[in-house]
Formats: structure tokens, C-alpha cells, sequence
């Protein structure tokens, strides 16, 4: 196989492999950093999936499924500890800057690679879009003289910024950013407790009253236990990033097999936790809950002073954290892509172990995508916003499918890298898969989702046929080459060679995953 010596160089351009029918280009991590330390890790899982989906959109969830939300959340909760799991399976055994995007294309071909990496920088870009969005029109609303596009250009110059620093700078942000959110969701769930119990100053202790009454526990019937299911799916979000940044960590095996791990309990703590106080304190058709927002309708009413002020500085840091954590995950997906020979070359520059060209051109979509909010709001940003939003079921659909060939594989040939095994296999990955397809199918029965499933469906398409016909054009058959995916995962990737300090072989497996495989035959 042929390889390019790394640059010596700060600027230099990514390592490359020549590939051999199915067996996935590679990429080099090693040319990144790895500033990241556990610490950010942990934060980065645990905060990544408390998004401001939580804090505002639950509002319609509850309005819409009454107390029985708390199921809704527990179903989808489940679906989204069970993708995680997978991934972090995938992730620990073979750290990738290009994650579930590297997966798929070693377990399923180049197509699928292609297909779930581009979706996904599509989804993280317009996201960026949209909170930036947000979190102006909180910033206008404190001080009124100023103009929305003023906030935006300066968040996205900020974290922009942040990204085009060291690796430890966005992780430092994230960390911070993370603990706030995980401290005030803390703090919620204490208070509530404490209101439930009737242990707070003026308050009483509701029992099961607006459980049980004003229409029961399920009052809209299994139509609005859907609706909720739907808007509780896609209020998580976030939980690839973590396997995303674990390439450029200290210790990835262990940094993602850890953070995944700490995760999993949280993730049900903190959603059904906060979905059980809410419905238990406060009637669900209390208008306050879509009105206000479900916390700060909480707040209100145990008489916490400035609930919506508090709330909306919570609202904002959640923001501002998404902002920064998909300009982060936008760009590495990118950079994975492109030096897997899977987009525009001429964003493989690394310049001080930072993929800058990659970062710039991520942040610069998602401004385009702000600026087509204002001139054409009910046209080509609806359409955007439309094209995306069930983009990352398809996600979670080729991880799972992903997961189901490359476990066996590392179970054959490699089985002293699964750190993190997925529960029951295959039976709960089917479960996953059959569970993600079914809140696609759910998602016909509104007109909104299923205009959304309709463009999505459309998008995912046309990146399959365009990654099925560079895959043909460059030779390469469909399927897993076992060997390749092996051999990417018997690199010891916890000792990141090529880092500035370090010694040893750099790193040419492909996407920061070690060893590169010799002479793979072809499937």
C-alpha cells in the first residue's frame, strides 16, 4: 500500500491510503490533537444530550401526552441509551475522528460512510443555524436596542474562534458550558422533590392529583402518547459528539468507554427525573407549561424568584454549548470526509493540529443558513430545517446496522477490543433498529414530521445515489472487508503516536485508529 510521510510541518496535509475494494480510506487523527482530557469527556457526554429541546420543546410533549409523557420519555430514552451504546461499543474498539461515519463505511461501504457523514454535517450546520437563532432573539429580548443579526455575527465569530484554537479550547468551553447545565438540572430536580414532599416554605404535597385527574394519565388517548413519543425522540441530541472528540482525546479507548458508561443512568435521571417533577406539581393543561416553558411554569409555581429570567440563562448557555459543540462535530465529520477522499480536497489542511479549513467552511454554512432565515424564512430555510429533521434517526439507523456486522467481526477476530460491549447482542441492536424505523413510520401520522420525513427521506436518498456512484467509479464493491476492519481496531490508540511529545509510528489506519491493514483481500 502506498503512504505520504506526515508533514513535518505545522500546516501540512492529511496522511493517505491507497484502498483496495471495500476496506475504508484512510484518514489520519493523528495529524489532530489530543488536548482532550477525561474530564471533557465525561462533561461532553453527559451535557451533549441536555439540549434546549429540554428546557422549551418538552412544553408541546406535555400538552400533547398529558402525564403520560413520562412514558414517551422513558421510550425514547431507552432507544437513545441503546444507539449510544452502540456507538460507544464501535467508538472504543476503533476511535475515529469520523465516527458513526467510519463504521459505516468499513461495515456497510464507502455509500453508506458518505451518505451518514454528509447528513450529518447537514444537520449540525443548519442546528448551528438555528440556535444561533435562539440564542439572539434571547439576547434582543434583555436588550431590546440592538438588532438580532449583531448576536449572531458575534457568537458565530466567537465560537468560531474557539474552534479554530486547540482541540483543549473547545473542550474547556464545553466542560463549563456542560456543568452549568447538569448543575441546573441538578438544582430543578432537588427543588421539585422538595415541592413534591411539601418540604419547601408554602408548598403542599400534591400527591397524585394531577397524575391521575383531569382526563387520567393518558387524556389524549395513544394519539397524544405519539405526539409526545415524537417530541421527546428529538429532544435528545448531541450524543455523537462524544465519540466524535474521544479521537482527539489523551486516552481514547478508555476516554470514550468511560464517558459512555457514566452517561447511560444520567440520561433517564435527568429527562424522565424532570418530566415526572413537572407533570406531578403542575396540571399538564396548564397553559403556563406551553406559554412560559415547563421549568420555568415550575419555578413559578414554588415561587422561585426570576424563574424566567433564570431559565432563560439556562436556555442561552444550552444554546451557546450547541453552537460550539456542532461547529466542533460539523468540522471533524468534514475533515474525516475529505480525507477519505469523500469531498472537496481542499479541506484536508491541518494547520497546529487544527483542520481550520474544515472549521471555517462548517461555521460559514451555518451563517449562510442564518442569512436565508431572513431573506427567504417560509422557503429555502424551512426547506433546510425540513431536509434535516429526521436526519438523525437515518444516523441512528446506520449505526445500529453498523454495529450488527462489525460486532461479530471484532468477536472472531479482535475480541479483546470490545471495552464496551452492547447488552444482549444482537437482540437489543434489532430492537434499536426496529424501534428507530418505527419513530420514522410514527412520524407519517402528523402533517409536520411528515413533511419532514418526506425531505429527509429525499436527502438521504440523493447522498446514497451519489456515494453509490463515487464507490462504483472508483472500483470498490459493497459490503465489509473484515480484515479492514479488524486490523483498524488491534492499534493500541491509547498511546496517540505522532502527538507533538510522542514517539512511534504515526498513525495510518484511518481516522486516528492505528495499525493500517496490509494487504486486505477484497470481499
Amino acid at each position: 500500500m502506498k503512504r505520504t510521510p506526515a508533514f513535518p510541518a505545522s500546516e501540512r496535509e492529511p496522511t493517505k491510503e491507497v484502498t483496495d475494494g471495500n476496506e475504508a480510506a484512510a484518514t489520519d487523527s493523528v495529524n489532530l490533537g489530543h488536548g482532550l482530557k477525561q474530564r471533557h469527556l465525561s462533561m461532553i457526554a453527559l451535557g451533549g444530550v441536555i439540549g434546549a429541546g429540554l428546557f422549551v420543546g418538552s412544553g408541546a410533549g406535555i400538552r400533547a401526552a398529558g402525564p403520560a409523557i413520562v412514558l414517551a420519555y422513558a421510550a425514547s430514552g431507552l432507544l437513545v441509551m441503546l444507539v449510544m451504546r452502540m456507538l460507544g461499543e464501535m467508538a472504543a474498539a476503533n476511535p475515529a475522528s469520523g465516527s458513526f461515519s467510519v463504521h459505516a463505511e468499513r461495515s456497510l461501504g464507502p455509500w453508506a460512510g458518505f451518505t451518514a457523514g454528509w447528513m450529518f454535517w447537514m444537520l449540525l450546520c443548519v442546528a448551528v443555524a438555528a440556535e444561533a437563532i435562539g440564542a439572539a432573539d434571547i439576547m434582543v429580548g434583555w436588550f431590546p436596542d440592538t438588532e438580532s443579526w449583531m448576536w449572531v455575527a458575534l457568537f458565530m465569530v466567537v465560537f468560531t474562534g474557539t474552534n479554530l484554537a486547540a482541540v483543549s479550547n473547545f473542550g474547556e468551553f464545553e466542560f463549563w458550558f456542560a456543568a452549568l447545565k447538569v448543575a441546573a438540572i441538578a438544582a430543578f430536580l432537588i427543588l421539585g422533590i422538595l415541592a413534591i414532599m411539601g418540604a419547601l416554605p408554602g408548598t403542599d404535597a400534591p400527591g397524585t392529583d394531577n397524575l391521575t385527574g383531569d382526563g387520567g394519565f393518558l387524556p389524549n388517548g395513544v394519539d397524544g402518547l405519539v405526539v409526545g413519543l415524537l417530541a421527546s425522540v428529538f429532544a435528545f441530541g448531541g450524543l455523537e459528539t462524544v465519540t466524535i472528540a474521544a479521537a482527539e482525546s489523551e486516552h481514547p479507548r478508555k476516554g470514550v468507554a468511560k464517558a459512555v458508561r457514566t452517561a447511560m443512568w444520567r440520561i433517564g435521571l435527568f429527562y424522565v427525573g424532570s418530566m415526572l417533577v413537572i407533570v406531578t406539581l403542575i396540571p399538564w393543561d396548564d397553559m403556563a407549561v406551553v406559554n412560559d416553558g415547563p421549568y420555568v411554569a415550575v419555578l413559578n409555581h414554588i415561587d422561585i424568584p426570576a424563574a424566567g429570567d433564570t431559565m432563560n440563562v439556562i436556555v442561552l448557555i444550552a444554546l451557546l454549548s450547541a453552537m460550539n459543540a456542532n461547529i466542533y462535530g460539523a468540522s471533524r465529520m468534514a475533515y474525516s470526509l475529505v480525507a477519505r477522499d469523500q469531498g472537496p480536497r481542499f479541506l484536508k489542511t491541518v494547520s497546529n493540529r487544527v483542520p481550520r479549513r474544515a472549521v471555517v467552511a462548517s461555521a460559514a454554512f451555518g451563517f449562510l443558513a442564518v442569512l436565508f432565515n431572513y431573506w427567504w424564512p417560509e422557503t429555502i430555510f424551512k426547506w433546510l430545517l425540513n431536509m434535516v429533521g429526521a436526519a438523525v434517526l437515518v444516523v441512528w439507523g446506520f449505526i445500529a446496522a453498523a454495529q450488527l456486522r462489525m460486532r461479530r467481526q471484532l468477536e472472531r477476530e479482535a475480541p479483546d477490543k470490545l471495552i464496551v460491549r452492547m447488552w444482549l447482542f444482537p437482540y437489543l441492536t434489532w430492537v434499536a433498529l426496529v424501534g428507530t424505523v418505527g419513530v420514522l413510520l410514527l412520524m407519517l401520522r402528523e402533517d409536520d414530521t411528515r413533511t419532514q420525513l418526506f425531505f429527509t427521506a429525499g436527502l438521504a436518498v440523493v447522498f446514497a445515489i451519489i456515494g453509490y456512484v463515487r464507490q462504483r467509479a472508483a472500483g470498490q464493491a459493497g459490503g465489509v472487508n473484515a480484515t479492514a476492519v479488524v486490523a483498524a481496531a488491534k492499534a493500541d490508540h491509547d498511546d496517540p503516536v505522532g502527538a507533538p511529545g510522542t514517539t512511534g509510528t504515526p498513525d495510518r489506519s484511518g481516522d486516528g485508529t492505528g495499525e493500517a491493514p496490509k494487504d486486505a483481500p477484497n470481499s
